[in-house]
């Protein structure tokens, strides 16, 4: 397999949480770069289902090691939390399979309140976060005043740090009216968080260089999707890590050369969670999708918004990542439709464009240029190998891809590992 990074090529939510589980099998390493617990992978093993947030799904199979890098921003509270539920499911965790960087910044209690007070106070031009502190711990990081493991490994160096840290943002939340931190009781329940994560903590770029130089095959686990990215999404409905291929690199501290492959996963249709424009948004098949119990985000629980399948970005997407393969997943949703829509173009005045233009004010006045495929009416979950789809779904497939720019490698006809074809 070599070297991959995968990535979402929409607004996230793609499905790469089963399509990284399916492809740990053949890897020898998988790494999360970026994003915190903000991000959701589910995945089914056995009829049984694992809700992942911070540490990667290649847990969910023995021999692999799982590495959080060092351009996570994580809570070491529910981290400890996963841990646990993970070993209540007899899945084991230990430093022998999970290792965690000194380098990562750590989300605390502040960074939520000013994340939910925040949101509250921009009304109805709120951005749509979780609230799970992940913004305002990046944008700690980014003025150099956030807490690191490494800080919070040293407990009198952690407290004074806190201490101050606490002090500060106090202020800032008694300015919204919000009831102060007591530092004691932080400082507490992390330090206790800490002892719990103090074996997994390392030097994660040494390890993972070590790796590269005995030919050990990686896998990079994107989080959320390319219009999340801080750079390249629909700023400012973004999340705040870069969430494209080059975030793996400085999220790991592998360099770009020795990354062999860029996968790209997408859905057979579109969906994004949150605010911001979503220019093939349909109602009716938001409702269709949601009336079978889909499209339900599995962080926060929320209906996800659902529309046809977006050509435009997602041809954005390859350029961005330098897409070589694709993986379709969600395809099984689609089954019941006599026609299925993909968006080729946007209409912008007397302007077809194929890529998304960069200025949000633009992107809402654009208007999706539709074709028509003929759909299947038969059900897909039970296919075994691309041949034993329906004719209309094969076709339907090499269309997205032909429109994306990417070969098609992986179709995914359910939610279990064995609704997976490899092409």
């Amino acid at each position: 397999m070599a070297n991959t990074i995968l990535v979402g090529a929409q607004w996230g939510d793609e499905g790469k949480g089963k399509i990284i589980d399916f492809l740990t099998e053949r890897a020898d390493i998988v790494v999360r770069s970026q994003g915190g617990n903000n991000a959701g992978h589910t995945v089914i093993v056995d009829g049984v289902k694992y809700v992942l947030h911070l540490i990667p799904s290649g847990i969910l199979r023995r021999s692999k090691k799982c590495v959080i890098g060092n351009g996570v921003v994580l809570d070491p509270v529910a981290v400890a939390k996963e841990i646990h539920g993970l070993r209540e499911k007899k899945v084991k965790v230990t430093r022998d399979n999970l290792l965690i960087s000194d380098c990562a910044h750590i989300v605390l209690p502040y960074h939520r309140s000013l994340d939910e007070q925040r949101e509250l106070s921009k009304g109805k031009n709120k951005i749509g976060t979780t609230k799970r502190g992940i913004g305002p711990a990046y944008g700690d990081k980014i003025a150099r005043v956030g807490l690191r493991m490494s800080d919070l490994l040293q407990p009198e160096l952690f407290r004074t740090k806190l201490a101050q840290r606490i002090k500060e943002n106090n202020a800032t939340l008694k300015a919204f009216g919000v009831k102060p931190l007591n530092a004691k009781k932080v400082e507490a329940e992390y330090l206790a968080a800490a002892e719990e994560l103090r074996p997994f903590v390392t030097n994660t770029v040494v390890f993972l260089h070590k790796a590269v130089a005995e030919k050990r095959e990686i896998l990079f686990e994107g989080a959320q999707g390319t219009f999340l990215d801080i750079d390249h999404g629909t700023y400012p409905y973004v999340t705040s890590s870069n969430t494209t291929a080059g975030g793996a690199c400085t999220g790991s501290g592998v360099p770009p050369h020795r990354i062999d492959k860029v996968l790209g996963v997408v859905k057979a249709y579109t969906t994004r969670v949150g605010e911001g424009p979503f220019p093939t948004e349909n109602q009716d098949l938001s409702d269709m999708l949601h009336g079978m119990g889909r499209e339900f985000g599995s962080t926060t629980g929320r209906a996800r918004r659902c529309g046809w399948f977006d050509a435009v970005s997602t041809r954005y997407a390859g350029m961005l990542n330098g897409i070589d393969e694709l993986a379709i997943t969600n395809l099984d949703g689609l089954d019941s439709l006599p026609v299925i829509k993909i968006c080729t173009h946007y209409q912008l005045g007397r302007k077809k464009l194929e890529v998304p233009p960069g200025d949000l004010d633009l992107l809402k006045k654009c208007t999706p240029v539709y074709i028509e495929m003929p759909g299947w009416q038969q059900p897909t979950h039970e296919a075994k190998t691309f041949n034993d789809l329906p004719k209309n779904a094969r076709v339907y497939l090499k269309k997205l891809a032909e429109l994306t720019g990417a070969k098609l490698t992986i179709a995914s006809v359910g939610p279990n590992r064995e609704q997976t074809i490899l092409l």
